[in-house]
């Protein structure tokens, strides 16, 4: 087989609709937009949520409270998890085992024991996890 013998399965193509070009093609008169009104004229859109003059559910529903926009939210990685990790640990070594997702800040939290001495490179580390580490002989490196 080679690459010009490749062809789609039977009836996966199908051509292109022909709107409005007469009461043959099945399509013609009103275009399949049937009779009348907004949606049938050209140049109609309508806006996202619009409702048809009902209240719309963005502004029907509460709203409470601030949103601060500029917010840093980090990947939090337990001193329980860092223990089967090997002795260097820096965010690229989290990202390819899975334990945080590409281009998110990384916090050390202090949930767990470590028992051997481990090198952690972290964007921040907790009270408690820089405690845990440095007692079992390693060291915290903030990025």
């Amino acid at each position: 087989m080679k690459l010009s013998d490749l062809k789609p399965r039977a009836g996966a193509k199908h051509s292109r609709k022909r709107v409005g070009r007469g009461p043959g093609s099945g399509l013609g008169h009103t275009a399949g937009k049937g009779q009348k009104g907004q949606k049938s004229r050209s140049g109609y859109s309508m806006r996202p949520g619009f409702e048809g003059g009902q209240m719309p559910l963005t502004r029907r529903v509460p709203k409470r409270g601030f949103t601060n926009i500029f917010k840093t939210s980090y990947a939090t990685v337990n001193v329980s998890q860092l223990a089967d990790l090997g002795s260097e640990i820096d965010p690229d070594v989290l990202l390819e085992r899975g334990l945080v997702r590409k281009g998110q800040p990384v916090k050390v939290l202090g949930d767990g024991e470590v028992k051997t001495a481990l090198q952690v490179k972290a964007t921040k580390f907790s009270k408690s996890a820089r405690e845990k580490i440095e007692a079992a002989g390693g060291s915290c490196t903030e990025l």
